[in-house]
């Protein structure tokens, strides 16, 4: 039986033009190469969304979930959609949506989670 692993999204910080920014990405080995798949919000309000869902915390749990659509073809497409979740000691749960930030990291993420 296989067990599920849990992948945590890190917060960290870069600055630019003398600010300080919240970056959020994804650590790992792959065939002896350090990764790291950086995932930001859908849109620029959601990171007012991750500082909720953060906290006080350095990192979350990814939560990903399966789809698979038909187009208009009938072909049919899958893949993962994510999203960040932490649990205050009250239990009650914060979550917010992510992206990979590029297409590289798209790929980094999918070789991370295998």
């Amino acid at each position: 039986m296989e067990t599920k692993k849990t992948i945590f999204v890190e917060k960290g910080n870069y600055e630019k033009d003398g600010k300080t920014f919240n970056r959020y990405f994804v650590r790992g080995t792959v065939r002896g190469v350090e990764l790291e798949a950086g995932v930001v919000p859908p849109d620029v309000g959601g990171y007012r969304v991750l500082d909720v869902v953060y906290g006080s915390e350095k990192e979350a749990e990814l939560i990903l979930t399966p789809y698979e659509i038909k187009d208009d073809s009938g072909r049919t497409i899958s893949g993962n959609t994510y999203s960040v979740r932490t649990v205050d000691e009250d239990g009650v749960v914060y979550e917010c949506k992510v992206k990979p930030a590029r297409e590289s990291d798209k790929s980094m993420l999918q070789m991370l989670l295998r």
